[in-house]
């Protein structure tokens, strides 16, 4: 089964794609770190009920060691936005059974204590735009990095996911998370929050 595990921010420029997602969310992101094998860094929120949220661009200080950065970033232009939602499965071999192909092969990552298996294209972009999600496995004994990060008072009510082959997609996925709504409609991601100042929404 997944589960929502955590939301990205694309942006093309760090700084300032982390200070839209700051005014548009009223509270302060943490520093992330960088991703060296697609040349991405990043910035981190904690949000209730184990789940985090990041704004991610590419690196232009790095050189990706695949060749290519992931997320989509290499073809990503125009303003921050919601870009990709990634769900969590315990068996990354089953979920891939029933994903489209698009979704890409698991590439085992580390960072620092943090060791995961995630899915990525061999060309950096995503399945359907977006609307099927990144697949990610956390290896046994890592502390998942929702559990270092400060709580900021933000809470995810509600994610979602809009395709015109929605009813194909949902056939794709083991999705057992009630706070994912997927529905009929041009491509896109809108992610309701409760935050100290009241409920926002990004898109």
């Amino acid at each position: 089964m997944l589960k929502l595990d955590h939301l990205a921010v694309a942006c093309t420029d760090l700084a300032e794609g982390t200070a839209w997602a700051e005014d548009q969310l009223g509270v302060k992101l943490e520093p992330g770190g960088q991703h060296a094998r697609y040349g991405t860094h990043n910035s981190l929120l904690g949000l209730a009920d184990g789940l985090y949220f990041e704004v991610i661009a590419k690196d232009p200080d790095a050189v990706p060691e695949a060749g290519h950065a992931w997320f989509g970033l290499d073809d990503f232009s125009g303003p921050a936005r919601m870009g990709n939602w990634i769900c969590q499965t315990e068996d990354l071999d089953a979920a891939l059974a029933k994903a489209p192909a698009s979704v890409g092969a698991p590439r085992a990552l580390t960072r620092s204590d943090l060791e995961w298996q995630i899915t990525v294209p061999d060309d950096g972009n995503l399945p359907y735009q977006g609307a099927f999600p990144t697949l990610i496995k956390w290896a046994e004994g890592t502390h998942h990095p929702a559990d270092r990060l400060p709580q900021s008072g933000v809470k995810l009510l509600r994610l979602e996911v809009s395709h015109p082959e929605v009813a194909a997609l949902t056939q794709m996925m083991d999705l057992a998370d009630p706070r994912v709504e997927l529905i009929t409609g041009p491509f896109g991601l809108r992610a309701t929050f409760e935050t100290p100042s009241g409920i926002k929404t990004l898109t």
